[in-house]
């Protein structure tokens, strides 16, 4: 069977007359081609041209192919993309696209599927903090792609619209296009998930030039990257914005095939190895041989020279890096770069990889490692002082730490020992409530008995607050085995006392009501949506919920992903996510938005409100929960 032949294009924005002229024409001379990616801004950058581009997308104008886009955002794109999410036809898990229009596909968040054999990768959006709608991506977009970077096999394509930052790092100058710059337009998050994917092809928009880089080797990979940045449709500078590629798909490639490099092929651009990926002045060993990349070997010449070995020349005072991180290194002896006890000793011993390799460590203050060689008596103390260092900078970054300096402190509503109470930023309806650990916990299955203690008088006064207003209580939790601040969701809602309630929790999950008629279907619900995923629930029984926290505790492995949801009568469905199995962590808000038909509504971007609405929310809420407060 001949490959797939598919077309790549950058930033649409909003020609589709020019490019679908362009395609029939490349299409008839050197067709038929299978599919079109569009990277970079799909929607119009102009009203003038939101009159063409809706032609497409109501069926007066004809698309040629199967078209996909990852680029949502820019004039028309929320009213465009709002119906398509409210569309019956598009409720569910759609990784290979939301249907637009006939023959035009959005390829929304995070995801991977397989078009014409292909295994195709994507993050739809770009980086930004100030929480759009559409346009933009989410950690959860990002920790899924990560997810998905874990599994067994080769992704052939990687779509993204930002370049990734680093990406003309060891490349020829030559071929680099004029006033392009790392530091303007480009994404470090990118950069770091090609690194982890390592696609056979990235490709992106957004900077409005063309740009084929030379192939790089990937780390712990046999096969190479190549990076192709295309220009927008009807650039000025007439630069290409199609080209085509008919790969082999990875899938049906043997390993030899699979591991040819060009002539030009050069190491890696990304380093991205824990602390040592933020030296700027480590010196790596040059080389001509492609897979020395995974070593990341840097000159201890200093270091040498200051203890009175050598002359600082040649690889034997050059330090294998994979031996000192892991203790080991796969080359063994006939690695060209000393394996250096002592600094691995060192390293073992919490002391800054940039003091013992240069002498000194340009971060400082900040950096959370010893700037000074220690001795077996002093690396005890140290390790734990590391330790809580490390915990203290997780804190500083985490959304949810209370001591965070990013935490939502508006939304705050009680504040316990070890959990404190949050409206939801992005409620999926009013008086969305989190239960959140105070210091930063991965779960709250693990937490200390203590812990419990609290969490259950939290869940106690909630399900009180419910039983007034004739609600109940279904808790479910997604733990991630990647660490993520855990967080108990609750809603209140201000419905009917035939309504049941839905509280969600700890991970990226809402709360919705229910009509009591449907309680007793909620369990056969989630075993139709396990069905369709191909897993079957664990089903048990408890008489209390510490019962039910102890049976779950026993299933739990901090090593793989879990997920379990408890229902009205101390039913218990459980399930043990094994490690190249696929599981959506939008699983459970999914299924209940589906079932709600508010599919959008099962993104938390799409429910935001602007901050003096959230104020007043948590005030209100404030006085109506006062006499069930724990803390009061």
């Amino acid at each position: 069977m001949a490959p797939p032949r598919i077309l790549l294009c950058g930033d649409v924005l909003g020609r589709l007359n020019q490019l679908f002229k362009r395609v029939q024409s490349v299409n008839k001379s050197a067709g038929p081609f299978d599919a079109l990616l569009c990277l970079g801004q799909f929607f119009p950058d102009s009203p003038d041209r939101l009159d063409e581009f809706m032609d497409y997308v109501e069926g007066r104008s004809e698309i040629p192919l199967p078209t996909y886009f990852i680029g949502d955002y820019g004039v028309g794109a929320a009213k465009v993309l709002m119906v398509a999410s409210k569309s019956s036809a598009n409720q569910g898990f759609k990784m290979d696209g939301i249907k637009i229009a006939n023959n035009m596909f959005w390829l929304k968040g995070s995801g991977k599927f397989t078009l014409h054999g292909l295994s195709v990768a994507y993050l739809s959006g770009r980086r930004s903090s100030d929480g759009q709608q559409f346009g933009t991506y989410s950690q959860d977009d990002v920790d899924a792609l990560r997810a998905l970077a874990e599994e067994p096999g080769v992704v052939d394509f990687f779509l993204t619209n930002e370049w990734p930052s680093g990406v003309t790092n060891k490349a020829a100058t030559s071929d680099i296009p004029p006033g392009i710059s790392d530091s303007l337009g480009c994404d470090s998050t990118v950069s770091e998930l090609v690194a982890e994917i390592k696609p056979r092809y990235h490709i992106a928009g957004s900077m409005g030039v063309f740009y084929a880089r030379e192939p790089y080797s990937n780390i712990d990979a046999m096969h190479a990257t190549r990076f192709l940045g295309l220009a927008p449709v009807g650039n000025k500078a007439k630069q290409k914005f199609l080209h085509a590629l008919s790969p082999i798909p990875a899938s049906t490639m043997s390993a030899a095939e699979i591991s040819m490099k060009s002539p030009n092929t050069t190491t890696s651009p990304y380093t991205f190895v824990d602390q040592a990926a933020n030296s700027k002045e480590g010196t790596k060993r040059p080389s001509t041989n492609v897979s020395d990349s995974q070593y990341w070997r840097y000159d201890v010449s200093q270091k040498r020279q200051k203890h009175g070995g050598g002359d600082g020349d040649g690889d034997g005072d050059k330090l294998c890096f994979k031996f000192i991180y892991s203790g080991s290194c796969p080359r063994g002896e006939k690695c060209n770069f000393r394996h250096d006890t002592d600094a691995r000793e060192q390293c073992l011993r919490g002391v800054c990889l940039d003091f013992i390799i240069k002498g000194k460590c340009e971060k400082g203050p900040e950096c959370s490692y010893k700037h000074s060689l220690q001795t077996e008596d002093e690396s005890h103390s140290h390790r734990r002082t590391r330790s809580e260092n490390a915990g203290s900078n997780r804190s500083k970054e985490c959304w949810f730490c209370l001591s965070s300096p990013n935490v939502e402190s508006h939304l705050i509503v009680s504040i316990g020992e070890y959990y404190y109470c949050a409206l939801a930023k992005g409620p999926l309806v009013q008086d969305h409530v989190l239960i959140i650990p105070v210091e930063h916990s991965p779960n709250t299955i693990s937490l200390s008995l203590e812990c419990e203690k609290e969490l259950g008088r939290f869940q106690n006064s909630l399900k009180m607050y419910f039983k007034k207003q004739g609600k109940e209580a279904v808790f479910f939790e997604w733990v991630s085995k990647r660490g993520t601040h855990a967080n108990l969701q609750a809603s209140i809602f201000l419905a009917l006392c035939d309504k049941l309630m839905i509280i969600l929790y700890p991970y990226p999950a809402k709360a919705v009501p229910i009509p009591s008629s449907k309680a007793a279907a909620v369990k056969d619900i989630f075993n139709l949506a396990a069905e369709k995923l191909g897993f079957k629930f664990m089903s048990m029984q408890s008489t209390s919920n510490s019962d039910g926290r102890r049976s779950l505790r026993t299933q739990f492995d901090k090593n793989f992903n879990f997920f379990y949801v408890e229902l009205p009568g101390g039913a218990l469905l459980s399930h043990v996510v094994e490690e190249n199995e696929k599981f959506p962590a939008q699983f459970g808000r999914e299924v209940l938005a589906g079932l709600l038909n508010m599919a959008d509504k099962a993104d938390w971007r799409n429910c935001m409100v602007g901050k003096e609405e959230e104020i007043k929310m948590a005030e209100d809420f404030k006085k109506r929960f006062e006499e069930f407060d724990p803390n009061q």
